[in-house]
Order: C-alpha cells, then sequence, then structure tokens
C-alpha cells in the first residue's frame, strides 16, 4: 500500500500497483518508447513488456507523502534519447497527480536497451 488519502467521510488507499500501472500505461503514450522493460535484468538480458505486464518495469517508493518512480524503458533506435525522456517525465509526472491526486517528487527514467 502506498497512499492513504483522508477525507471527512473516510479514507481511500493506493495500491502501488494502481500507481505503477498508471505510470507504465502514461509512458507508452509517449514517441519514441518501444516498450517498458523488466527491472530484474541482472543477467545482461532486456525483456520487452507490453500489455498488462507494464507495470513489472515501474519501480515505486514512497518518500513522505510523495511518491518517487522508476521507470525502466527501452527506447526506439534513431530518437533523441533526451527528448524522449523528457517527454516520459511530464506526461508521467501530470497523469499520476491527475488521476491519484499523490505528488509526484522524482521520475527517473533507466534506459535498458535500444531497439530498431
Amino acid at each position: 500500500m502506498v497512499s492513504k488519502i483522508y477525507n471527512e467521510l473516510g479514507y481511500i488507499n493506493i495500491a502501488e500497483g494502481v500507481i505503477a500501472n498508471i505510470a507504465g500505461l502514461s509512458a507508452m503514450e509517449c514517441y519514441g518508447l518501444v516498450g517498458m522493460a523488466s527491472k530484474r535484468s541482472t543477467d545482461g538480458f532486456v525483456d520487452l513488456l507490453k500489455g498488462e505486464n507494464l507495470k513489472k518495469g515501474v519501480k515505486i517508493t514512497k518518500h513522505e507523502n510523495r511518491v518517487i518512480i522508476d521507470l525502466y524503458v527501452i527506447i526506439e533506435y534513431g530518437v533523441k534519447i533526451s527528448v524522449v525522456a523528457e517527454n516520459i517525465i511530464g506526461k508521467v509526472k501530470y497523469n499520476v497527480e491527475k488521476q491519484t491526486g499523490l505528488s509526484v517528487e522524482k521520475i527517473n527514467v533507466i534506459v535498458e536497451s535500444v531497439r530498431v
């Protein structure tokens, strides 16, 4: 469980998986992104994640009342990585804050691979 939001009628629990899904789907909307990469790629092989497995390429950590998001991505060959990463950061931050009401402290984009 990442967050509890209190109001006069009770509280709302937002699970880590929900935030990861929102972040993964938001990132996939960005031009130049091929897909999400598995964050467990310790042996040098990177798995391309699509569909319902997008949250496996997202790591969510809570820092006080804010959320830190790590995105493990695979970028399309021939695009400027810094521009794609900035677009991903902006889109994910906007969608997570708008849909959950949580404050995003930081978004880290980790480029695991480049694909044609």
